[in-house]
């Protein structure tokens, strides 16, 4: 009976690891691109429903072995976005924005199964350190209506790693937190101001509730960091406004409690020079 046990146990470890293998394209089959994706959604589906409705791999994915295929599979995406993006500035026939969507589709979906694993701050810090190389490619690309619907979508999964460290989700050090709004405020502003002068008839749109979203979590993650930090992100916006006339996203809320807190704090440091001042002197 414990054999039994055992058995069953390790056959739905091999199978959700089969699962996860191929739902983030570690293990590739030398078929038709139609249908390696059919594949590879399926494979997405069955680990999502496993890890809601499996007992046995909510146990599981606590393991050594799971976390590293994760981990593997996380640095496979992000170079595979490096590579597919780079391959768009020199127009690689094997490499279409299609390709791109796709990898970042699947970025999109490991945000979504991540922190139901614990291992969302693998993929955030990831994201974090390929940043700058991902924005330096995607501003070389050149704008037309294909590359626009990349950058969109790039926005779109950097919302979800902004909404993660923004809201507690995963815990990072304020100079990560820093780096992302730093690196990504500028880009998000300008892409906001190009979709919109193409009109509503675009396809290609950061509609209202992407905006909304995005504008929440950079308001909760701005409001994390340290003061000095805070006052450089803040600067950043302002200019944008002052220069571009651009004030999205509203950084506003934020700014009005940066002030309060620094008058604030700038009083109770007065006070405390104040009484020691006293107290020396009376000494």
């Amino acid at each position: 009976m414990q054999d039994d046990v055992i058995d069953v146990s390790l056959n739905t470890k091999n199978v959700f690891l089969s699962a996860l293998r191929f739902a983030m394209s570690i293990d590739t089959l030398k078929n038709s691109p139609e249908l390696v994706d059919e594949l590879k959604t399926s494979a997405q589906e069955q680990v999502e429903f496993m890890l809601s409705e499996d007992e046995e791999v909510r146990l599981l994915i606590s393991e050594e072995e799971v976390k590293s295929v994760v981990r593997l599979g996380i640095s496979n995406v992000i170079s595979m976005l490096l590579d597919r993006l780079s391959s768009l500035l020199v127009i690689l026939p094997e490499c279409t924005e299609f390709s791109v969507l796709k990898t970042l589709s699947d970025i999109e979906w490991l945000c979504k199964v991540l922190p139901r694993m614990e291992l969302m701050k693998d993929l955030v810090v990831k994201w974090t350190d390929a940043s700058s190389e991902i924005l330096v490619i995607a501003q070389k690309c050149e704008l037309d209506s294909r590359i626009l619907g990349v950058k969109v979508k790039l926005v779109e999964v950097t919302g979800k790693i902004l909404e993660a460290v923004g809201y507690g989700i995963v815990i990072v050090p304020s100079k990560s937190r820093t780096c992302l709004l730093k690196i990504w405020l500028p880009f998000i502003r300008r892409l906001k101001t190009l979709v919109d002068a193409e009109g509503s008839e675009s396809e290609y749109r950061m509609d209202e509730d992407l905006c909304e979203f995005i504008e929440g979590s950079m308001v909760s993650l701005v409001l994390t960091l340290p003061s000095n930090d805070q006052a450089e992100v803040f600067g950043e916006w302002m200019r944008g406004i002052g220069l571009e006339g651009v004030k999205f996203p509203d950084l506003s809320e934020a700014f009005e409690v940066w002030c309060y807190r620094s008058k604030s704090a700038k009083r109770r440091l007065l006070e405390r020079c104040d009484r020691l001042a006293i107290v020396n002197l009376g000494h």
